[in-house]
């Protein structure tokens, strides 16, 4: 039996594959296989570069529907961004506030009073801007309701200044894994 057979029965009698309810590391050679099968009906993947995506497409009949790779202000990867969605791919785009570092910094900071918004605003329009599906964290519910609040358009030269930005220094959030336990 694979990870795609097991479920778990809800409350109202939907089963459900146990991995749906989050990312797990599952062997290369099952998925486009559940897949084919019917037992998922697409795939996203994580961090995938180029040639991931190439050794992937080429060596099974698997698309994937989504790459969940980091974007944010100071980390535009355009090259990879434009390849991934010339392939029909949605790029989704994690850590969009960069951990936070952007908060701190002056220049980001002006340009985000320029347009009369936050800087976590304007990191996510940014990224939405570049056509990428755009999750922030935030377990606070005005938090959330803010950074719902993008109804504003980023000119094309602040786009080209951002997008030059230079990396963002993480602080503490720069060791990876950043979401805490021990290394």
């Amino acid at each position: 039996m694979s990870i795609f057979d097991e479920t778990l029965t809800m409350n109202n009698g939907l089963k459900i594959p146990k991995m749906a309810l989050g990312i797990w590391e599952i062997p290369d050679d099952q998925t486009p296989k559940a897949v084919e099968e019917g037992k998922l009906r697409t795939i996203g993947v994580p961090s995938f570069e180029k040639e991931d995506l190439d050794n992937l497409m080429q060596n099974s009949s698997t698309k994937p529907a989504v790459n969940q790779i980091l974007v944010h202000i100071g980390e535009t990867p355009m090259n990879l961004i434009d390849y991934i969605q010339g392939n029909d791919i949605v790029v989704e785009a994690f850590s969009p506030i960069a951990h936070g570092a952007p908060l701190n910094d002056p220049k980001i900071k002006k340009m985000a009073n320029k347009y009369g918004v936050t800087v976590s605003q304007l990191c996510i329009r940014y990224d939405w801007q570049l056509n990428c599906v755009v999750l922030p964290k935030s377990a606070n519910p005005a938090h959330m309701k803010s950074n719902a609040e993008i109804d504003f358009v980023i000119s094309d030269e602040d786009m080209d200044k951002l997008k030059k930005f230079t990396s963002v220094d993480y602080g503490k959030a720069g060791v990876f894994p950043v979401f805490g336990g021990k290394m």
